[in-house]
């Protein structure tokens, strides 16, 4: 089984790159003014969680244009399922003991919730679809 474009994976997938076009803003624009007045523990506690954000959306953003290259017969579902494509990142990816300090800028905390929220279910969507496969 391959994901279909469904309206489910379409919006699914807007979502990603709307997480992804914000985050990119984020971290160009306000990142800078939101750090200026922290402490140095606090400005690399900032630098570590905005890597971790990121990290979640490459993996998430790959995950989904593999599926789209299946859809689109450029890539085949053995191809897409095999490890080489798997999303990982998982001990990055899944760690939130910074989610509530309060250290972290609103917007950061914000872009923190919502990115592992959405690899959460992309990881348990990839999941789904490779025991369907075997």
């Amino acid at each position: 089984m391959t994901i279909r474009p469904t309206a489910f994976f379409n919006r699914t997938y807007d979502e990603a790159l709307a997480l992804l076009i914000e985050t990119r803003n984020y971290i160009a624009f306000q990142e800078p003014l939101d750090v200026a007045g922290l402490g140095p523990e606090a400005r690399l506690l900032v630098s570590q969680e905005t890597m971790r954000i990121t990290t979640r959306l490459t993996e998430i953003m790959a995950w989904m244009l593999c599926q789209r290259a299946v859809h689109a017969g450029e890539m085949t579902p053995a191809e897409a399922f095999s490890e080489a494509y798997a999303i990982g990142g998982e001990r990055v990816c899944l760690e939130d003991r910074w989610a509530e300090d309060d250290r972290l800028p609103p917007a950061i905390r914000s872009l923190m919730d919502r990115s592992l929220r959405l690899y959460v279910r992309i990881r348990r969507l990839d999941e789904m679809l490779r025991r369907s496969e075997l």
